[in-house]
């Protein structure tokens, strides 16, 4: 048992009512210590990721009680590169949020931030179903405090609709865990799993309402549509480093579907067979031909943003629900570019909010810093429309690969490139308005204005670096997408590593560094 594996979660959760009882009114302190913790933990996740590569399967028992009565950690390939990713994530957004001074817009910034990172990385690691939904409440509760970080009107109606929304899939998840535990008396994923091989297909109506239900909970945070109402508001009246951060709480949604129906409910599986097929293609597709109209639609920047993150997760869903060792690797490949793609995006959108009267996507006086910031909007807008060279044009590449030997390959590929070319539209037409139809109004309209802080666009740079690592080693990060993805349908050694039973060094993808 490593105790490693604990730290992501312990870390912030530490740091936290540190920031609130000692550093409240100390921004300079907070900032220290926040920087301080997002940099141990993107050490302590890099280091759970390279124990992870070969196979192995961390575990970690709470009071040292055993599964399935005691709360477990577990650490694979899936989970600590999720892990990985969100500590990646959250640095970037802290410069960014130190850079513009959002930080000092609201007391208690740094706290909330913290317990939001707690939440994500507990829901990543944790290998109980009871306790995944602890810790969406977790992240629930510290969002609710973020969204509404600086105040407002429109921000606080928001923040309601956000709330409401997500109580909704709180109580479904509780619905949905009282009929599990029912069926099966247990609810540790790993546990599920070994009794799910054994359950009566003859007896499995609780059962099937229990996966229908949690497959609902799981689309509501990923923002599926019809589920996807509550995102675009949230996201576009948030502010920039929350709503940045939050491009990787839809993936929250994705990441328990996968791990929820490839481990307890595989496709194989004969008392849930059909659901994945039946139910979550045709919506992911849906989602993806909504994001990208919505895209095409928007009026302004901010909602364009947030309806291309809708479209990014129906492509996301699209891969996932074809349950296939290629269109699981395909999808985590993606997962990664559009996290980094879709919190770039918000960052810039804030670049411009800050030095233009409003978002609206109408011809305005030229704003100060126009041209690094119409440069990282160009690249950002090609990574998320999936142009070529970036990773965004590889993650697609990658899934229509992985379709191409189903059944719905034509809908897939279909909608897959329609959607692409009207998302290549309406990001153009966005460009073209802000950056460059701004030139057409007279200088004497233009507004004497100071360049945005260095630091802003440090952050958003990183975030870009990280998208064009993302496409350097495509190869390697492929490669390392489909080893996940082959753990995923081979969960024995999972199952038996947290359970304690024999056989748990049989992983055949496990070898040596």
């Amino acid at each position: 048992m490593t105790h490693w594996l604990i730290a992501p979660v312990v870390l912030p959760a530490l740091l936290a009512p540190f920031i609130v009882l000692a550093a409240r009114y100390h921004i300079g302190i907070q900032r220290v210590f926040s920087i301080a913790g997002v940099l141990a933990l993107i050490g302590i996740a890099a280091g759970l990721a390279w124990q992870a590569s070969d196979g192995t399967i961390a575990l970690y028992q709470l009071g040292n009680w055993a599964a399935p009565f005691g709360i477990v950690l577990v650490g694979d390939r899936l989970s600590t590169l999720m892990v990985l990713l969100t500590a990646l994530l959250a640095l970037c957004v802290l410069l960014y949020a130190m850079g513009s001074g959002w930080d000092k817009r609201g007391r208690h910034f740094h706290a909330l931030f913290q317990f939001q990172l707690m939440g994500i990385m507990g829901a990543f690691l944790t290998g109980d179903l009871f306790n995944l939904f602890v810790f969406f409440e977790v992240l629930l509760i510290a969002s609710y405090g973020l969204m509404i970080h600086a105040g407002g009107t429109v921000r606080l109606r928001a923040g309601v609709q956000y709330v409401l929304f997500n109580l909704l899939g709180s109580t479904l998840f509780l619905f949905a865990l009282g009929a599990l535990y029912a069926e099966t008396g247990t609810l540790n994923m790993a546990d599920l799993a070994a009794r799910m091989a054994l359950v009566d297909p003859a007896e499995t109506a609780g059962i099937r309402v229990a996966a229908v239900l949690l497959l609902m909970v799981f689309a509501i945070k990923a923002a599926v549509v019809p589920l996807h109402f509550w995102l675009p508001s949230s996201y576009a009246e948030a502010p920039a480093p929350v709503a940045a951060l939050f491009a990787i709480m839809t993936k929250v949604g994705a990441y328990a579907i996968i791990r929820v129906y490839t481990m307890i409910f595989p496709p194989e599986l004969e008392a849930t067979a059909g659901l994945h097929g039946t139910w979550l293609l045709p919506v992911a597709l849906i989602s993806l031909a909504v994001g990208m109209v919505g895209v095409l639609a928007a009026r302004k920047l901010d909602r364009l943003v947030a309806f291309s993150v809708i479209g990014s997760m129906g492509m996301v869903m699209v891969a996932t629900s074809l349950f296939t060792q290629a269109s699981i690797a395909a999808a985590m490949y993606y997962i990664v570019h559009s996290t980094f793609a879709a919190a770039a995006l918000f960052l810039i959108t804030d670049l411009v909010a800050s030095r233009r009267r409003d978002l609206y996507l109408s011809p305005q006086p030229p704003v100060a810093g126009a041209v690094p910031t119409s440069a990282l909007f160009f690249v950002a807008a090609i990574a998320m429309a999936g142009l070529p060279p970036l990773s965004g044009f590889l993650g697609k590449l990658l899934i229509l690969d992985a379709a191409f030997t189903t059944s719905a390959v034509v809908w897939v590929w279909a909608v897959i490139l329609i959607s692409s070319l009207i998302s290549v539209v309406g990001f153009a037409r966005a460009g073209s308005v802000v950056f460059w139809k701004a030139k057409s109004v007279t200088a004497e309209d233009a507004e004497a204005e100071d360049p945005p802080p260095i630091l802003s666009f440090v952050a958003v740079g990183c975030l870009l670096s990280l998208l064009v690592a993302h496409t350097i080693f495509a190869g390697p990060a492929t490669a390392y997408m489909e080893a996940i993805s082959q753990q995923l349908f081979a969960p024995e050694p999972y199952i038996s590593t947290v359970l304690d039973t024999p056989g748990k060094l049989s992983d055949p993808t496990k070898g040596a560094h």
